[in-house]
């Protein structure tokens, strides 16, 4: 049986760390209405603001982290797909990118024309976002209608919770967590919070009471990022057997001036430095695979402004990547899709 593909799907990056391939990236992605969600003209009018300086910076930052091969992301991405070929006994495994190349319409298109009948989409995100895995969900139906593909398509859902996933998360980073350390620090990626207001069906949750997002029903955790976030973490901590107190969540990658989800990792980076905190752990559990996000945000410049706070260490815990339980834990989640 040869019909039915695995298509692994993330982010993107730019084709390389020029400031014309960064401006090119950063236009496709700030445009998505599911990444910015304002009316066309306003974007328009604010990524056009934003293009005027960020590509130059966002280029210096890809540079810092660049690998010989090209872009972490899209380097790790590759690893895993050949990693997972050999789990995957229905057809070929394919990657994507929403943003940058290969294009995720462009490989729709050739695995139709190959043959292939079925495809189980797979967005490589563990917690729900419209501004992550609508998206992808979304460009992968309208070009499969638009393109008239005969394509069946069934869709991996976020794995925040599955136990094959936490169990990966445990398995990557206990090496880290054995040695000495004050506090562990889960640095999950951002969101505005009317991004989450917006999809909560029953109207008042995100209220930003304490337990808000942790006491949520059911048709709510559905949808909500931040509250999927917590599970995560909790759910990591408590297999870790990690005490309250020697860990905390935060959220990163702020982008303008809307409110955003908070904890600040930036704040509590200054706040643990100030409060004693001399050795830091800090994991990135919304990402599968390194990326400019974890590698020079929280790598270099996160650990830059913790040492300049009064910490001595900052550890970065390596993304899942291609570690071979998470190969496993993706084979059991896309198997069950």
């Amino acid at each position: 049986m040869t019909d039915h593909a695995l298509l692994l799907v993330n982010l993107g990056s730019p084709a390389s760390t020029s400031v014309a391939d960064v401006r090119r990236y950063l236009n496709q992605f700030l445009m998505d209405p599911y990444v910015i969600d304002l009316p066309w003209p306003v974007r328009r009018l604010l990524v056009s603001l934003i293009l005027i300086k960020r590509p130059e910076q966002s280029a210096h930052a890809y540079a810092s982290i660049w690998w010989p091969e090209g872009s972490p992301l899209v380097v790790l991405t590759r690893r895993l797909q050949e990693a997972m070929r050999p789990h995957w006994r229905h057809g070929p495994v394919e990657i994507a990118m929403r943003y940058g190349e290969p294009a995720l319409p462009t490989v729709l298109q050739r695995l139709a024309a190959q043959g292939v009948r079925k495809v189980t989409l797979a967005p490589l995100y563990p917690q729900f976002a419209d501004s992550t895995v609508t998206t992808v969900v979304e460009q992968a139906k309208a070009t499969i209608r638009e393109q008239n593909l005969p394509l069946e398509m069934r869709e991996l859902r976020p794995f925040y919770d599955q136990p094959e996933y936490i169990d990966a998360l445990v398995a990557s980073a206990r090496p880290y967590l054995q040695q000495a350390f004050d506090h562990l620090l889960l640095s999950f990626h951002g969101l505005p919070e009317r991004h989450l207001k917006k999809v909560d069906p029953t109207g008042n949750h995100c209220l930003q009471n304490a337990d808000c997002c942790r006491n949520a029903p059911a048709e709510t955790l559905a949808v909500c990022y931040r509250a999927q976030c917590l599970r995560t973490a909790e759910a990591f901590a408590r297999q870790m057997g990690l005490p309250d107190g020697k860990w905390s969540v935060s959220f990163q990658s702020r982008l303008g001036r809307a409110k955003w989800i908070e904890p600040y990792t930036e704040t509590r980076l200054d706040e643990l430095a100030k409060g004693g905190t001399r050795k830091l752990l800090v994991m990135c559990p919304a990402f599968v695979a390194d990326c400019i996000e974890t590698l020079e945000e929280i790598g270099d410049r996160g650990r830059e402004q913790f040492i300049e706070a009064g910490g001595e260490e900052l550890t970065l815990v390596p993304c899942l990547n291609d570690h071979p339980q998470w190969i496993e834990a993706l084979a059991t989640l896309c198997e069950r899709a």
